[in-house]
């Protein structure tokens, strides 16, 4: 094979091969063609499509999704947005100490010692995010049965508009492989009016 026929094959190569790759990103859970952008209660953000929207119950649920659950998880998780209106819904602490006590921990150790929190600025956003797992139970709604092995990923997000409040709970390893998703979710925040 003469130098330049070798030179057009190897280019022939190349380009079979990034055509390949690039249709396994799109195909792939992380690639561009897996989420939904929406808008709600004055925010902008992006959503895994495996996420299905569902009506949400109440009035301060500005949106509500259905996660699914992985293989052997009965149950569901679910990711709400909470808005309550500019201003109103308490401050950052006080919903981390709120959801600190949705928990108890197997040990028997405080939730907020148990608790990954992050802060973070996104799109001028202020962005307090929360990975705790546990026992919970809901204080919401009423009187609920506590559920072992159960995680939820939280954030309050504070700008102009805000606070708002986004919460993923439900059984451990379907949080934990929503993880990247709802850490996605966080990452594409923008305030609109």
């Amino acid at each position: 094979m003469t130098g330049a026929r070798r030179a057009i094959y190897q280019r022939a190569v190349v380009g079979h091969r990034m055509a390949a790759l690039l249709i396994l990103m799109l195909a792939s859970p992380g690639g561009a063609g897996d989420t939904v952008r929406t808008e709600v209660a004055g925010l902008r953000f992006t959503v895994p499509s495996a996420w299905t929207r569902v009506p949400a119950p109440s009035d301060v649920r500005a949106a509500q999704w259905r996660i699914p659950g992985t293989d052997g998880d009965a149950d569901n998780a679910e990711l709400v947005l909470f808005y309550f209106g500019k201003g109103k819904g308490g401050g950052t602490q006080e919903n981390l100490d709120r959801w600190y006590g949705q928990f108890t921990q197997p040990d028997g150790r405080p939730s907020h010692d148990a608790a990954v929190v992050t802060i973070r600025t996104v799109n001028g956003l202020r962005v307090t995010s929360l990975d705790l797992a546990g026992t919970y139970r809901s204080q919401m709604g009423g009187e609920t049965a506590p559920k072992s092995g159960s995680r939820m990923l939280a954030a309050v997000i504070e700008g102009e508009e805000g606070p708002w409040f986004l919460r993923a709970v439900g059984p451990a390893a379907t949080v934990a492989q929503a993880k990247s998703g709802f850490d996605a979710v966080l990452a594409s925040l923008e305030a609109h009016r």
